[in-house]
């Protein structure tokens, strides 16, 4: 039986809604991920070459997959991503590329693009704006 004096955390309270939830679900991460990888192959070719390409520049489904798993968690949606690939470990996955102040500019800027095409409430635009610039910025492994 349920203690009814016990106070719920920010996870198990079923009040508030949880980002992924907030953005609408798998669908709406989906086309969040479409829309940055998109945005990356079209503004900022160089960002993009950074991942296993078609022949048309189109960054390839495996990483846009990966990366979309990633964000359903992160987001606060199933765990399938650490269930699947583990710990996300970003750092250490992305050690490899030297993730500077220009990158970081690049990569917030598709992001960015990508959520201005949806349609999202102020409060969970600004929520979303936030953390999307602290973790580009938390990548940050050259000066």
């Amino acid at each position: 039986m349920p203690n009814d004096d016990k106070p719920q955390d920010a996870e198990t309270s079923k009040s508030e809604a949880l980002p992924f939830e907030m953005l609408g679900g798998e669908d709406a991460v989906h086309t969040l991920t479409e829309r940055f990888y998109d945005r990356m192959r079209e503004a900022e070719p160089k960002l993009a070459d950074l991942h296993a390409c078609d022949p048309d520049g189109r960054v390839s489904e495996e990483p846009r997959r990966k990366f979309e798993l990633f964000l359903v968690e992160w987001l606060g949606g199933p765990r399938v991503y650490s269930s699947v690939h583990g710990h996300p470990r970003l750092r250490m996955r992305h050690a490899h590329i030297p993730v500077d102040d220009d990158m970081i500019r690049a990569w917030i800027a598709c992001m960015m693009h990508a959520l201005d095409t949806m349609r999202l409430s102020p409060p969970l635009r600004a929520f979303l704006d936030t953390r999307f610039a602290d973790l580009a910025r938390f990548m940050k492994n050259r000066a």
